[in-house]
């Protein structure tokens, strides 16, 4: 770590140091320079859309306590129990089960699964609002609302984990954590006491009840874009990394994570057109001696490639000594392979590589993935450093990889990128 240059305190408070960042610029300790410049928009509109939140949840709970029958002298406390139990033995599965089949994606898509668990939250507290209009089916209801919730927790939970290491920037994730904590207690309170005041003016009327939801609604996923919007991720995912380098293919210019983060959708839709796979089992990909031998040679790069021309799909073998540049390597080749079938301006090698392959008959596809390795020995180096300098990070990144590794005759021993 670099030296303290300088200090300083304000009255009897806490002195913060000061050491030169690798531009000649002076980085002082503490907010702002503790994190990210996104922090405080992504914040201000977070508090938003907490707040929303709060109040929804209020009259959301509202009917559901209205529902089971508190207040109401004919109810039974034991089915209300009941009720209640199977609803939360409900979430809790539902929790688990989708931990474990969805949980290694939620890094890679922290923001479309941040949006996600806000929309799924608000369709829970709609199905709670509406469940005692539905007596005769109220326990279902309620069951897949909290079953709703319960997905919410998890998927809120990890984005925020994610979206927090994104924001912290001086080794300072807990303190960050924190703090974003007790903001969100902040809001939460004030929406408390605004609830207390709002409830019994809407609780005698439906209508108006349902009038102030969807207006909450509304404002709660609007500030939930703005907030997701707001973010500037300088680590590459699938997404993102389709999108620098369509521009790079098409433009010889690599964007910057700023204007990537503004491009990169935050609905369906949001994928390349090669279903990319990275980390995958080497025997689903090969299954004869003379394939292994066509996917070996022509490289020195530590993954094998199989593209599926039909279906434009691509699988990765890596090896265990591929890097995460060799992955940013291997994931680029891949998006390559699938602009070859796509439209849209490419340079001059691959544009003849494309010909080639829209010419039919179908051209073996081995062969393209031998030449489309000689074209990035020479086209990666140039993308890789231009993603550097626009300010990328590429030490590290969010792409989906799954834990196989493999080896193979002819395998790379020294080359690790």
């Amino acid at each position: 770590m670099a030296d303290v240059l300088c200090s300083e305190q304000f009255g009897s408070g806490a002195a913060r140091g000061c050491r030169a960042a690798p531009d000649g610029s002076l980085q002082w300790e503490g907010f702002p320079d503790s994190v990210s410049p996104d922090y405080l928009p992504y914040q201000l509109w977070d508090s938003v859309q907490a707040f929303a939140s709060s109040l929804s949840g209020s009259l959301a709970t509202h009917a559901v306590l209205l529902g089971i029958g508190v207040g109401d002298a004919k109810a039974s406390v034991s089915a209300a129990t009941a009720t209640w139990l199977v609803k939360d033995s409900t979430g809790m599965l539902g929790r688990i089960v989708f931990a474990w089949w969805m949980g290694s994606k939620m890094d890679c898509n922290a923001k479309q699964w941040r949006l996600f668990a806000d929309i799924l939250n608000d369709i829970a507290m709609f199905l709670e609002i509406m469940a005692p209009i539905l007596p005769f089916c109220f326990t279902v209801t309620v069951c897949i609302s909290n079953l709703a919730k319960c997905l919410v927790g998890v998927a809120g939970g990890a984005t925020r984990a994610a979206l927090t290491m994104h924001q912290a920037r001086r080794n300072n994730m807990a303190d960050v954590s924190a703090k974003d904590g007790s903001q969100e207690t902040l809001v939460n309170l004030a929406g408390l006491l605004v609830s207390l005041l709002m409830l019994p003016l809407v609780s005698d009327s439906p209508s108006l009840s349902l009038g102030c939801f969807f207006f909450l609604t509304a404002l709660h996923i609007y500030a939930n874009y703005r907030a997701v919007r707001a973010l500037v991720i300088e680590t590459l995912n699938e997404q993102r990394l389709w999108l620098v380098l369509r521009h790079f293919l098409q433009r010889g210019e690599v964007l910057g994570p700023t204007s990537a983060n503004r491009m990169e959708p935050l609905w369906t839709g949001f994928w390349s057109s090669v279903s990319l796979s990275l980390g995958a089992p080497l025997h689903c990909v090969t299954s004869s001696v003379s394939e292994l031998q066509h996917l070996v040679e022509g490289h020195q790069e530590p993954y094998l490639l199989h593209w599926d021309q039909s279906r434009n799909q691509v699988q990765v073998v890596l090896s265990p000594m591929a890097g995460p540049e060799a992955v940013l390597r291997a994931a680029t080749h891949g998006l390559v392979l699938g602009a070859l079938r796509g439209d849209g301006p490419l340079p001059e090698e691959l544009e003849e590589l494309r010909n080639q392959v829209r010419a039919g008959p179908e051209k073996e596809s081995w062969v393209v993935v031998r030449e489309t390795h000689q074209v990035l020995d020479k086209l990666f180096p140039k993308f890789l450093k231009g993603l550097q300098d626009a300010g990328w990070s590429t030490e590290k990144h969010q792409l989906e990889v799954d834990e196989w590794r493999a080896t193979w005759l002819l395998c790379p021993e020294k080359k690790v990128l």
